[in-house]
Order: structure tokens, then C-alpha cells, then sequence
């Protein structure tokens, strides 16, 4: 059983773009592995909240301009 896991920061994407990452990591999966890997393909879709994400000591917060709007 394929399974993806996409980390984002919470608030970055709307429902709908969640729906089209879906979706479309769905169908690159069945491209490479073949039409059977849809049914069990799992993607998930994890928000991180801000402040709960860092990279060489620095601690991120998306910014306003960047969160969803549904």
C-alpha cells in the first residue's frame, strides 16, 4: 500500500487544495505503480501549528499572506 505524508503549516492550504494534492498524488502514484495502487493508496495530509516547525534554530510561523483562504 502506497502511503504519502505532506507536513504543512496550519492555515497554508485551503480544503480544496488538500482535495487536488490528493488527487494528484494519487494518480503520480498509479502512474508509477499501475491502476491496482489506487484503492490502497493512503495520503496524508498533516498541519503543523505554527512555531512547531524550525530549521537551524529558527522557529517558523507562516506568515498572513501565505494562509488559505476558503
Amino acid at each position: 500500500m502506497p502511503f504519502v505524508n505532506i507536513k504543512t503549516p496550519e492555515g497554508a492550504l485551503s480544503r480544496s487544495q488538500k482535495e487536488e494534492i490528493v488527487h494528484r498524488t494519487t494518480a503520480m502514484l498509479v502512474e508509477y505503480l499501475s491502476e491496482a495502487a489506487r484503492p490502497h493508496t493512503m495520503v496524508l495530509i498533516e498541519e503543523v501549528k505554527d512555531g512547531g516547525y524550525a530549521r537551524a534554530d529558527m522557529v517558523f510561523t507562516i506568515p498572513d499572506a501565505y494562509r488559505a483562504v476558503d
